[in-house]
């Protein structure tokens, strides 16, 4: 199985620093891969930026990959459940896990029905740099709750 983080937008020093050292952690349990996408329609309306991000994220999506979306107003969950939605999508059979982060206007309506899940990190709105991390973060936390490891200490 492969767990890949896609977004949109810039990658900064501080951010490829943080996710090197959690690509690496998760990377002992899991394949993972994180893709760094060109914005799309910048300079055009809200909707308009909205579809363009939809259709280059639907062109790259292969009809098998579980797309989880993250979105301030998908399901919110503590990290042990987290770790349970990890697990079971560990054992589902799927090849390819992709976990999504929109752009500044969210995600279109076809995205969102695409989607097989849809998580919520916060209700608070974070730039994408930082929900990089906060989501990597919470990644390796799922797997060294499934693994019992000392990391996590709930």
């Amino acid at each position: 199985m492969k767990f890949e983080l896609w977004l949109l937008g810039k990658n900064e020093p501080y951010i490829r620093e943080g996710m090197a050292l959690f690509a690496a952690r998760i990377s002992r349990y899991v394949a993972f891969e994180e893709k760094v996408f060109n914005e799309t329609g910048k300079g055009k309306a809200a909707q308009a930026i909205k579809e363009a991000e939809c259709k280059l994220f639907l062109s790259k999506l292969d009809d098998k990959d579980y797309l989880v979306i993250l979105d301030e107003r998908g399901k919110a969950y503590s990290s042990e459940k987290f770790s349970g939605l990890i697990n079971n999508l560990l054992v589902s059979g799927k090849k390819k896990v992709v976990f999504l982060i929109g752009g500044a206007y969210g995600f279109d309506d076809a995205l969102r029905k695409r989607a097989n899940t849809v998580v919520s990190l916060s209700e608070m709105t974070f730039s994408h740099q930082i929900v990089r991390l906060l989501f990597a973060e919470q990644l390796y936390r799922a797997f060294t709750i499934l693994k019992n490891e000392p990391y996590h200490h709930a």
